[in-house]
């Protein structure tokens, strides 16, 4: 099983201010700049003097992780631009709910809101391309399944806990429950998962 350092994209506004931003294509803001430039030396530190150059670098195609990766590649002297864009490490969609906050949507759609509450990984949110964990799983098994060498993946928190799962470290009960920090490294591989 070859490693994954996993980074979650820099703070946007959206996150600052609690929103759900799903698949909305939100750039960073000024915290979330400097989180992508500070986590190239927790990622240096983190690969333990392995060849940063020799692994293979990927993100989501989103704005804010496609930033926070050239941020990090130029901060670690390497080509910025020099990665992967997989459309399948996009973030999980929250269809309709994408751009309010849980409080804004616990008010306007309460049901829908104690449903996810009860199954956090198979609840689908409303509006036709929302998606359940349970289908975030379905593609982004191929993107990890796929890899061959050691790898950077710049991605979501939700890809994140899907990865967590396919990798064998988090059932679907936990994964969901569990908080993507922005500005470190969570490293997974056969020793199990751990941040940096």
């Amino acid at each position: 099983m070859n490693p994954i350092y996993f980074i979650r994209h820099g703070q946007t506004d959206w996150n600052a201010e609690g929103r759900l931003q799903g698949q909305r294509d939100i750039d960073l803001n000024a915290e979330g700049l400097r989180q992508a430039g500070a986590v190239a030396e927790r990622l240096a530190a983190a690969a333990g003097g392995a060849d940063l150059a020799a692994m293979d670098f990927v993100a989501s195609p989103l704005t804010r992780t496609r930033r926070t990766m050239e941020t990090l590649r130029a901060a670690l002297a390497l080509e910025p631009e020099g990665y992967r864009r997989d459309p399948r490490l996009a973030e999980i969609s929250f269809g309709a709910w994408e751009g309010s906050t849980w409080a804004e949507i616990r008010r306007w759609d309460p049901a829908g809101a104690l449903a996810r509450d009860r199954d956090r990984w198979g609840y689908r949110p409303p509006g036709g391309t929302g998606e359940s964990y349970a289908m975030l799983v379905e593609r982004v098994t191929p993107a990890i399944t796929g890899l061959t060498r050691p790898t950077v993946i710049v991605a979501h928190g939700g890809v994140a806990r899907v990865i967590l799962v396919i990798r064998g470290h988090l059932g679907i009960r936990d994964a969901p429950r569990i908080g993507i920090r922005q500005g470190s490294v969570l490293i997974l591989d056969q020793a199990g998962w751990r941040w940096a």
